[in-house]
């Protein structure tokens, strides 16, 4: 089953079952996956619903990030919540050894010798990863392997 209806059942779900908090998150899922249709001209393939929910996620994080430091552990909890719901949805994420060796092959293969290519080194990498890892931990593994 695709992951847009997989999300259009679980809000469906939600919302009998008086789930408010899930409901709405799916809702925004929706709405930012109707908004990416709307930008792109077309249905959405698969990609393009993972794209929508990593950027989702991303949100979330960064914004419990800015509620943390300003105190507002409401609004934490409120982010955390959506967060949880959105990564139900998003592909399983590798584990950090696989995405370490996948960071070491493309370093190789960019022949990039330190943290100043990293431009050279993102951009492959992130193709090649596809919604499978966050770019910000692939970052962090390949800032460490060129300082290292």
């Amino acid at each position: 089953m695709a992951t847009t209806e997989s999300i259009r059942e679980a809000m469906t779900t939600a919302w009998k079952a008086g789930d408010n908090v899930r409901r709405d998150a799916l809702r925004l899922m929706i709405a930012s996956m109707h908004n990416m249709r709307i930008e792109l001209g077309r249905d959405l393939e698969e990609a393009d619903v993972t794209r929508v929910l990593q950027k989702e996620a991303k949100q979330r994080r960064d914004s419990i990030t800015e509620y943390a430091k300003a105190k507002r552990q409401d609004l934490v909890d409120k982010e955390q919540a959506e967060l949880d719901v959105i990564v139900q949805f998003l592909p399983q994420q590798m584990p950090d050894d696989e995405l370490r060796a996948i960071v070491q092959s493309v370093i190789d293969e960019a022949g990039a010798t330190s943290v100043n290519d990293i431009g050279k080194v993102m951009r492959p990498l992130m193709a090649r990863l596809a919604g499978r890892a966050d770019g910000t931990a692939a970052n962090a593994i390949a800032r460490d392997i060129l300082q290292g």
